[in-house]
Formats: structure tokens, sequence, C-alpha cells
């Protein structure tokens, strides 16, 4: 399907770093609903995938062609410890927009994740068996199964170590670094045995609308090209920031965190986009590339927040 301003896209859980990056570029293109449950943004209307009711009276009412599901329970400690939560959030608000997609006869787009892997293997493609360890990942399983297998017009897209959003609304690893240096830490600890690829939220969002207008239905990874260890995306970020000469970076092993990071994690969550470039549909940059573009609002930041404590302290 070709989009056009009159294309209707609903869209829920807008509200995080996918959402942003998302709406940015499709609000550009097409008319969007973009819901959440946090409204943080003036463009988002309440919608809760969980409550089955509410969402078929949106989606009823604003009649899309296209429903996005970017809606997760995504800390993967919260999960083990909240597993009913994340079970409605991850795989029962996956089956009720999908159910609902079907029902008007809409196009359906699911975000699944490369956590749904065990990493016994280094790489993983398109056609991998998954096979989740933890609670996050098997939620997300779900809902990739259920959207498989019973919506006709759907998506499945996996996504890897998702980077996005600033300061503001980044959740992950890139901001998590972020604030221990803006915080003062000159030493960083970050583990060398994890290994996946990188996602930077603007190629993906773009990812996803070139997937729908080609009309190829399926399940496709979507990463950046090339692969890393936390520890190389923690020195490439350092230095991108210009910090690689104030701030050291550790190796250290997964131990050096298990009672923060409890939740069962794949050594490898490496994925390959082989069914999208073998179709012509590729859009995803190098990783290094992204994470130098991404890199631009933090540098900014950085500055902004240097100068107002040197402001502060002389007054």
């Amino acid at each position: 399907m070709r989009i056009t301003k009159d294309t209707r896209i609903f869209v829920a859980g807008c509200g995080g770093m996918l959402g942003e990056a998302f709406y940015g570029k499709c609000a550009a293109k097409a008319q969007v609903m973009a819901t959440d449950i946090d409204l943080n943004e003036p463009w988002l209307s309440h919608g809760d995938v969980r409550d089955f009711q509410e969402m078929s009276r949106l989606i009823g009412d604003f009649k899309p062609e296209v429903v996005v599901n970017l809606a997760a329970m995504t800390d993967m400690e919260d999960c083990e410890r909240d597993p009913e939560r994340a079970w409605k959030t991850n795989a029962l608000g996956a089956e009720n927009l999908g159910l609902i997609a079907t029902q008007i006869g809409g196009v359906y787009v699911y975000v699944c994740t490369a956590g749904i892997f065990d990493g016994r293997k280094e790489y993983f493609t398109d056609f991998d068996q998954p096979n989740p360890l933890s609670v996050y990942a098997k939620s997300k399983y779900h809902g990739e199964l259920f959207t498989r297998e019973f919506v006709p017009k759907h998506y499945v897209v996996r996504a890897g170590w998702m980077m996005g959003g600033g300061p503001r609304k980044d959740k992950k690893f890139i901001n998590k670094i972020y604030k221990q240096i803006v915080a003062g830490q000159r030493e960083l600890n970050v583990v060398n045995d994890k290994a996946g690829t990188p996602t930077y939220t603007w190629d993906f969002a773009g990812g996803i609308l070139n997937l729908i207008e080609s009309g190829m239905y399926g399940v496709y990874n979507q990463v950046c090209e090339g692969s890393s260890t936390r520890y190389e995306v923690a020195v490439e970020f350092v230095r991108q920031l210009g910090l690689e000469n104030e701030v050291r970076v550790n190796k250290v092993s997964s131990d050096f965190f298990e009672k923060d990071y409890f939740a069962p994690r794949p050594p490898s969550e490496k994925l390959i986009n082989m069914k999208l470039t073998a179709r012509g549909l590729n859009m995803m940059r190098d990783w290094k590339v992204c994470l130098g573009e991404y890199s631009v609002v933090y540098v900014r930041h950085l500055k902004e927040t240097r100068s107002s404590l040197k402001q502060n302290s002389v007054a």
C-alpha cells in the first residue's frame, strides 16, 4: 500500500523512545492517532493495550488502515518481578491489537525483540528458531506467535539493542551510560560477554514505513548493520562524546552486575537482516554511523549541563 496524507495509522505505545521517532517519521506522511498510558506529549491520547474495550473503541472510531503496536513493558527485571503485568502488556496487549486489526481488515505491525533467541549461536537470521529465556522475551515471543498465526495482514519486526529518544526518553543502555558520566563517574564498568546489534529508532521507524508500503507481509529482523558487545558500544559512545581521555571504560563479566540485572539474558542477540536485504528493503545503516548521529544530542546536552553547573558554582 502507498502511504499518503489520507492514510490513517493508529499507533499504540507511542510515548516512548521508538514512538517519538515513529511519530516524527509518520505524522509528516499520514494521519496518525498516537496513544499511550503515559501522556508525555501533546499529540498523545490515552490508550491501554491491556484494555480490549478501550482499544476497540479508539481504533473503531479512528478507522485506520494500519495498526502499529509499539506498546511494551521492556524493563527485564520489572518483568521478572511482575510477570502478570508483563504478560498482560506484552502478550495480551499484542493479542488485543491483533484481533482488532483483523476485525477491521487492517494491517497489523508488531515490534518484537532479538531477545527471543537463546544465544546458543552467534548470529540469528529471520528463519532461526527462537527460544526465549526471560519473562520479557517469553511474553514478547507470544505476541509474535499470535500475530503470525492469527493476523492475516501482519508485519512482525524484530529489533536489537534500541538507541534513541535522548536524555528524556532513552531508558536503555546509552542513556544509562550517559547518566553515570553526568553524575561524575570517570570509570565505567561495562560487560564484554553480551553481544548484539544496536538499532537506531529513526532508522527502525523508517524501515517500518518502508515495509508497510512494500506489501510484503511476514517476519523481519531489522537491526543496524554490524554488531558489537556492550563494552564496544560504551567505548564508541564515550569517543563520540569526546571524553575518551576523561572517562575510562573497564571490561567486566555479567557476574559483576548479577544482583542488579538478574533476568536471564542470552550471550548473543546478534541479528542478520537476511529477508530485508534479499528483498531490497534494508534501510538500516551501520550502528557506528547511527550512534554518531544520535550522540549529537548528548554532546549538546552535556555542554548545556556543564555550563549550567559552572554558572551555579560561580553564583
